[in-house]
């Protein structure tokens, strides 16, 4: 059931920072008293159970969602299931934030558009629905209609959110640190700083407009994939006007014949490969909420541009080479390049090293195979295993480059999807056309 409904959103700085210090405070009051009761049971109270309460969890979460914005966002970032470098535990606070988030009431919607549009916008819209068709962490979505006949679909951004990101980002990362789930000797910092110059590209929808008219360039020639098209007369930079296309959510495909699911993802996987390989411009969040597709048709609907990212001739070529090389089966050489992305340095234990390399090989035997099953859970779970014991054993990954972080969210992101939809795609031999 949804819980979104309409709440005003925090705007001012001084309004964010008393929202985020009251939930602080209030975690911290809950974690005390816990311990405190513990205490007189005699028990050793543990930290991360105190943290991990259901009220504790309950407030963070529903206090990120009235706030939107950067908070909401890092939030939703965490809790998706695509590989992040946060301990699973924090993903458990966040995991309510990727559905049913709160919107704007009417009242504080057309205060937005009046200081965005000029004097009796009002005039030139036949219709315009003040509830939101959706609503995400940094805006909301409504359909209108121009008394000119174009069908709109008007992303509007919270006020406020782009002049708090960088105390958002700073006061959510205190808030993990709090949690003390991190691994001794991670850097979170770096992290964190790339999470806010993102924030801060995708709160200026100018640049996401001309990025949604660059990938309808690059995808004119492209089958069964369509995306809307941007109306810079009623564009602005916190006011995006584009295309309505009529679609479903990418998850609702799970009803649908086989068929349908498989050419679904094949063609956003192969999408993928174009954008790292041929494009070098990827769209790097794999949120299922930016896939729709329409009905009968296995037409993929692509929506929202504002996390678009160059991708550098070197991790291309980089990547070219390790992915040809590791279908080869040639491990040494797939170990040369990850070192010089940053996935591991030359400093690396040889214990470590050695399990590092064991789950390159189970990839790439997964991958090689005539066709890989998504659904089949074998290799995720050997990953997860091989992972926590690398780990245990204290190996702490270098500052990975945000390029191939968010890169790597992205690819993912497109296998999770495949998980969802339970399908199997010949994924070498759709890799071997981007390779040679």
């Amino acid at each position: 059931m949804s819980r979104s409904r309409g709440l005003p959103v925090p705007s001012s700085r001084l309004a964010r920072l008393g929202r985020l210090s009251g939930m602080t405070a209030g975690v911290a009051g809950n974690m005390a008293l816990g311990g405190a009761a513990a205490l007189g049971r005699g028990e050793r109270p543990s930290w991360r159970g105190l943290l991990m309460t259901p009220s504790n969890v309950t407030r963070i979460a529903d206090q990120l969602a009235k706030m939107r914005g950067a908070a909401m966002k890092i939030g939703q970032m965490v809790s998706m299931d695509t590989g992040d470098v946060l301990p699973p535990e924090l993903a458990q606070i966040m995991a309510r934030l990727r559905d049913d988030a709160h919107f704007m009431p009417p009242a504080q919607l057309s205060k937005v558009l009046s200081q965005a549009w000029p004097e009796g916008w009002r005039r030139s819209f036949a219709r315009f629905d003040v509830r939101p068709i959706a609503a995400a962490s940094i805006g909301q979505v409504h359909r209108a209609r121009l008394t000119d006949g174009r069908d709109l679909a008007i992303k509007v951004q919270y006020p406020g959110v782009a002049k708090s990101i960088d105390s958002d980002v700073a006061n959510v990362g205190a808030l993990i640190r709090m949690s003390g789930l991190l691994p001794k000797g991670f850097s979170l910092a770096p992290y964190l700083d790339e999470a806010a110059a993102q924030l801060h590209e995708e709160t200026d929808y100018l640049r996401e407009a001309a990025h949604l008219t660059r990938f309808g360039t690059l995808l004119a020639d492209a089958d069964g994939i369509t995306l809307p098209r941007a109306h810079p007369d009623w564009s602005t930079d916190t006011v995006l006007a584009m295309d309505f296309v009529p679609s479903r959510p990418i998850e609702e495909a799970v009803s649908e014949s086989e068929e349908v699911r498989t050419q679904l993802v094949a063609r956003l996987l192969d999408l993928t490969l174009r954008e790292l390989f041929e494009f070098k411009l990827m769209q790097t969040d794999p949120n299922f909420a930016n896939y729709r597709y329409r009905v009968g048709t296995a037409e993929v609907v692509l929506l929202d541009f504002g996390a678009t990212r160059r991708v550098s001739d070197r991790i291309s070529t980089a990547y070219r080479k390790m992915l040809r090389c590791g279908l080869a089966g040639d491990l040494d050489v797939v170990e040369e390049i990850a070192v010089s992305i940053g996935f591991f340095d030359k400093k690396t234990e040889p214990h470590h090293l050695t399990r590092i390399r064991r789950m390159m090989a189970m990839i790439f035997d997964a991958l090689r195979a005539e066709s890989f099953d998504f659904a089949d859970p074998t290799l995720s779970r050997q990953m997860q295993a091989e992972g926590e014991a690398l780990a245990r054993g204290g190996f702490i990954p270098p500052v990975v480059p945000t390029e191939v972080l968010f890169l790597q969210r992205k690819l993912a992101g497109m296998f999770l999807l495949g998980a969802r939809l339970g399908v199997r795609l010949p994924v070498a031999q759709m890799m071997a056309r981007y390779l040679d």
